[in-house]
């Protein structure tokens, strides 16, 4: 299914499960959503769908164009909605880094359509500890990204935000930390080019990202505005499991794995995985170990969703 902001790709061929279905939310920022689905034994994709028997999807977020230029956050969180609502209106989510945060925030403003969550490597408390991320945007001033996004005709080009994320920060992006194999030459070419291919990103998309998410810390603090209305993580119902890498510089451990305190209506399930930030995407290690017990995690049987505000419960005769 084609939106204005992605692509929306599932199994061909789902099978029948009495669980709902799984929406891997990609990140949308630097690299596209095949961080998701890299490689054989290196693929989350593959490990849900294999480990569990719910059906499967993916955002494939799209390259910002010049007619995306003022897409805001707003408008992503409406076409994660539509997604949801086309795989039957009830969905567990599966956040990839800034596409975990986007789904917590999602998950607090329609708490009865999200059956499980999943935050992996995802800024849920930037304010929690210093990261790559947030050192990254302490060095660059509000007024001097609004001048780059101007420049950029209302735009941030991908690899002006690869330049921004991964100063500094190599050990991050190298194959050998990301993919925790030993590297042959074709699948380090095929790491290489994936590596190298970037995704522009709106401008208004950046602007309230790096504001609201990072330096204001809206989500963690109750105040991130979601369609209309603000979206507490306080509000968030579904079980979540979060997964984090020990030696993740992007996103700290603390920023990580906040959601324990944060989301309090709710069970939080913590897993800290040897590696960096990409290995949780991508490693070899981590696809095989901690991924397949996240889709059997998902394919446990789930509680039945509180009643939406204002409706009446049935009542039993007899």
């Amino acid at each position: 299914m084609e939106l204005s902001t992605m692509l929306l790709l599932e199994q061909p061929e789902p099978a029948p499960s009495k669980t709902s279905p799984a929406l891997i939310v990609a990140p949308y920022a630097v690299h596209d959503a095949s961080i998701a689905d890299f490689a054989e034994g290196h693929s989350i994709a593959m490990a849900l769908a294999e480990g569990g028997p719910h059906r499967l999807a993916l955002t494939f977020w799209k390259s910002a164009t010049a007619e995306m230029r003022d897409f805001g956050i707003d408008a992503y969180l409406a076409d994660l909605n539509v997604a949801v609502d086309d795989l039957g209106g009830r969905a567990s989510l599966i956040g990839l880094c800034q596409g975990g945060w986007l789904a917590a925030a999602y998950a607090a403003r329609f708490p009865n359509k999200v059956a499980k969550l999943v935050l992996a490597g995802a800024p849920i408390d930037p304010g929690a500890a210093e990261s790559g991320i947030t050192q990254a945007l302490a060095s660059v001033p509000p007024a001097t990204i609004q001048q780059i996004v101007a420049l950029g005709g209302g735009r941030i080009s991908g690899s002006l935000s690869f330049a921004l994320w991964s100063d500094g920060l190599s050990p991050e992006f190298t194959a050998e930390a990301a993919l925790q194999c030993c590297v042959d030459p074709a699948i380090m070419a095929k790491f290489n080019v994936w590596n190298l291919r970037t995704v522009d990103l709106p401008g208004a998309y950046f602007v309230q990202t790096a504001e609201w998410v990072f330096r204001e810390n809206r989500l963690a603090r109750g105040s991130f505005p979601a369609l209309g209305r603000p979206a507490p993580l306080s509000a968030v119902e579904a079980p979540i499991f979060v997964l984090a890498a020990a030696d993740d510089e992007l996103v700290s451990l603390p920023q990580a794995t906040a959601a324990k305190s944060l989301c309090r209506r709710t069970r939080v399930k913590t897993r800290i995985a040897p590696g960096r930030h990409l290995s949780l995407f991508m490693g070899r290690r981590t696809v095989g170990g901690v991924w397949r017990d996240i889709a059997q995690w998902l394919a446990e049987p789930e509680r039945e969703p509180a009643p939406a505000p204002g409706a009446k419960r049935s009542r039993k005769r007899g």
